[in-house]
């Protein structure tokens, strides 16, 4: 039937910083998975709800695939690996300026069955490089549709969302109408936090913390009262992210409040303290608060 309801889950798989993120925002149509200019900003497998049409989309932000070298490494590759499996439609976004470069051409080899390729970035690359690329990734792997797009200017991306909406298996929605996102909110705060963080700490930092929320309790005003903690693996850590008089953490904390009161609509009271935990990324707990499983090697 032309007129039947649909319903599948999408898995956008790529190589670190490709845009899969901004990517996800721009066809949901609000912000659901963090972004920053970093490789690695994405964790955990996050659900970017959107409907299109009679269809119900479901996309799932995976983190960046490359070689994992630590346990981090692998718990992140394993989650994007696993959102490929439970999918029903693979996407692979490439940056097209990076072209096809070793992490791109390790996903290819694993993508078992048809994909969508889709050529990110593209008002940045001449129009000869971008079809030398596009052939070059079709003859090395399977894909039923190749797009070309701006993730961040959203060129070509109505047409790729329409796309999808009439791929997408004949089902039943399973999310309501207005529901966006499946992320818990206490680890999208969590994730807020780490968001501003990236974008402030310019070194190696980024990738030796995490935040995980500690409480939250919704006041009788209908404000929300949050406390996350910043977790870093060494004590001489702790004055970068604190910043001269405190000024880095008072602003990442004033960035992600306004964020959060804009998500949430009430007013939030966030409150953010650092502790060091030298072996957090070798402690199951961690991990569970990413949504993430544990490697046991």
């Amino acid at each position: 039937m032309a007129d039947a309801m649909r319903f599948g889950f999408i898995a956008v798989l790529g190589a670190p910083n490709a845009g899969k993120s901004t990517l996800i925002n721009r066809i949901v149509g609000a912000k659901v998975t963090i972004v920053s200019p970093k490789v690695q900003t994405t964790r955990t497998r996050v659900l970017g709800i959107v409907g299109r049409n009679r269809s119900q989309l479901v996309f799932v932000d995976t983190p960046g695939i490359f070689a994992p070298r630590r346990r981090l490494d692998r718990a992140m590759v394993d989650a994007a690996w696993k959102g490929a499996a439970d999918a029903d439609l693979l996407a692979l976004l490439v940056d097209s300026e990076r072209g096809f470069d070793a992490n791109t051409r390790a996903i290819v080899e694993q993508i078992k069955g048809d994909a969508v390729l889709i050529l990110n970035k593209v008002d940045q690359v001449p129009r000869e490089k971008l079809l030398a690329l596009s052939q070059a990734i079709n003859e090395a792997g399977t894909f039923r549709e190749t797009f070309m797009i701006s993730a961040l200017k959203g060129d070509g991306v109505e047409d790729l969302t329409d796309y999808f909406a009439a791929s997408v298996p004949e089902g039943v929605w399973m999310f309501p109408e207005d529901q966006l996102s499946d992320m818990p909110m206490r680890l999208m705060a969590a994730e807020i936090v780490r968001e501003k963080l990236f974008l402030q700490l310019h070194q190696e930092l980024p990738y030796a913390l995490t935040v995980e929320t500690e409480d939250w309790k919704t006041l009788k005003d209908g404000s929300a009262r949050i406390a996350a903690v910043i977790i870093i693996e060494r004590d001489s850590h702790k004055g970068m992210v604190l910043g001269k008089g405190g000024q880095r953490i008072k602003a990442v904390g004033a960035a992600a409040r306004e964020e959060l009161e804009a998500m949430f609509d009430c007013k939030v009271h966030l409150f953010l303290h650092v502790k060091v935990r030298r072996d957090w990324k070798d402690k199951a707990e961690h991990y569970r608060a990413l949504g993430l499983d544990f490697p046991t090697s």
